[in-house]
C-alpha cells in the first residue's frame, strides 16, 4: 500500500512538472517558427529552423545588449538596497522593543493591502517633484525597502535567532547596529537569498514602472526595449516570443544556481525548533 502511495505520488509531481515546464518549451517552440506557422491548425509542437534568425532579428531591431545592461544595473542596485534595508527593519522589528512598534508593524502590514496601481499617480507626482522624472533614481530609491521584504525578514528572525544570543553579544559590549551586523545578518543568510532572488525578479519583470518614468530610449530597461518588436499594423509573434524568451533565460539561470537557497530560505523560516 505504502509503495502505491508513493508510486501515485512521484506519478502526480512527474505531471505537474512536465505542465510547469510545457510554457517555456511552447515559447521555444513558437521562437523558432516563422510568423506564417504559428498560425497553423493543429500547432506543430515541434521546433522549427528559425530561432538563431529570430535571435539576430532581435538583437538587430532593438537595442538588446544595452537594454539588458541597463536592467542589471537596475535590477542589482535594487536588491542589494532592499537586502540591507529590509534585513536591518525586519531585524528591528524582531529583536528590538521601540515605542509604538506594533502600531508602525499594523501599518506596514496594511500598506500590503493597498493595490499598487493605486500608487502610480502619487508616486509620479513626487517623483516630478523632486525633478526624478527620466532618471534611474526613480526607479530604484522608491522600492528599496517594501513591506513584504521587512515582513519576511522579521518572521525569519523571530524564528531563528535566540535572543539569548543577543543578550551575550550585549553583555559583551557590541552596539545594536554590530549585533545586526555581526550576529543576525549571517544567520538571516537563507531569508536573504530567496528576498534577493525575489527582488531581483521583481525589479527585472517591471514594466509599468519604467515605461511611466523613463522618456529615453537610451536609458530604457529590457522590457521597454522589447516593445520596439511590435509593429504599428502588425505584430511578428515570433520576434516577440524570441525576445521574450532571451528576457527570461537570465532568470532561469539565476534559479537554477540558486534553487537550493531558495527552498532553504523558505522551509528554514517555517520550521521551529
Amino acid at each position: 500500500m505504502t509503495r502505491i502511495m508513493h508510486g501515485s505520488i512521484r506519478l502526480f509531481v512527474g505531471i505537474a512538472v512536465l505542465l510547469s515546464l510545457f510554457p517555456f518549451y511552447w515559447m521555444l517552440v513558437m521562437a523558432s517558427k516563422q510568423n506564417s506557422e504559428i498560425y497553423r491548425t493543429p500547432p506543430s509542437l515541434m521546433i522549427g529552423n528559425q530561432l538563431w534568425h529570430n535571435i539576430q532579428a532581435v538583437i538587430a531591431q532593438t537595442s538588446f545588449f544595452h537594454a539588458l545592461f541597463n536592467t542589471l544595473f537596475i535590477a542589482i542596485t535594487s536588491t542589494v538596497l532592499v537586502l540591507f534595508f529590509d534585513s536591518l527593519a525586519g531585524f528591528a522589528f524582531a529583536k528590538l522593543h521601540f515605542r509604538g512598534q506594533a502600531f508602525l508593524f499594523a501599518f506596514l502590514l496594511g500598506t500590503m493591502m493597498i493595490p499598487g496601481q493605486l500608487n502610480i499617480i502619487p508616486s509620479f507626482y513626487l517623483m516630478d517633484k523632486l525633478g526624478w522624472v527620466g532618471s534611474y533614481k526613480a526607479l530604484i530609491i522608491p522600492g528599496m525597502a517594501n513591506a513584504f521584504g521587512i515582513f519576511w525578514i522579521k518572521q525569519y528572525c523571530t524564528d531563528t535567532i535566540p535572543d539569548s544570543l543577543l543578550e551575550a553579544a550585549k553583555l559583551d559590549g557590541c552596539s545594536t547596529f554590530r549585533i545586526y551586523w555581526s550576529i543576525a545578518l549571517p544567520i538571516m543568510r537563507p531569508a536573504l537569498a530567496f528576498l534577493a532572488l525575489f527582488s531581483f525578479m521583481g525589479s527585472w519583470n517591471d514594466y509599468m514602472w519604467p515605461l511611466i518614468i523613463l522618456n529615453d530610449e537610451a536609458k530604457y530597461t529590457l522590457m521597454l526595449a522589447l516593445t520596439q518588436l511590435k509593429g504599428i499594423y502588425s505584430v511578428n509573434y515570433p520576434l516577440v516570443i524570441t525576445g521574450t524568451l532571451l528576457a527570461t533565460l537570465p532568470l532561469l539561470v539565476l534559479f537554477i544556481f540558486f534553487s537550493k537557497q531558495l527552498i532553504s530560505g523558505i522551509t528554514d523560516g517555517a520550521v521551529k525548533e
